[in-house]
């Protein structure tokens, strides 16, 4: 039986004792019989309220869950996590592996990134800076 059926059956009940609203205990009674119908409404609202969360969280879970498995679904496919040529291959050209400080991401680069001097860390965002003035020079002088 729902709450708000159970203050209903309370409130016929007092109904039928015909109970004195004009004593002091009439009134607290007949007072108390209002609150318990106010709150048993509220009480159900809220029930209401609560269901249509739970039915949108899990939505916004299924939801996720299928983002999950497309960002995910190329870590999946390689056979083994610890080989690091898969992602220096996919650069073509000179390329450049730098180990960030804050997070000790390694990161692999090619030239052109480097040339801009500065990049932000993939993982932390943190600046990474680049003298490649410093890469010309030791070519030079290795010719």
């Amino acid at each position: 039986m729902e709450l708000s059926n159970k203050v209903a059956y309370l409130q016929g009940l007092m109904e039928g004792l015909d109970i004195d609203e004009s004593t002091k205990e009439g009134k607290v009674l007949k007072a108390m019989a209002e609150i318990l119908k106010e709150m048993a409404d509220t009480v159900e609202d809220l029930a209401v309220e609560v269901d249509e969360a739970v039915e949108l969280i899990d939505a916004i879970d299924e939801d996720l869950g299928e983002v999950e498995n497309i960002l995910y679904e190329d870590d999946d496919d390689d056979s083994d996590e610890d080989d690091d040529e898969g992602d220096e291959s996919d650069f073509d050209g000179v390329q450049y592996e730098c180990v960030c400080p804050s997070c000790g991401d390694t990161i692999y680069l090619d030239e052109s990134l480097v040339e801009e001097g500065s990049i932000d860390c993939p993982n932390c965002g943190e600046k990474l800076e680049f003298d490649y003035s410093e890469l010309e020079d030791d070519e030079d002088t290795d010719e």
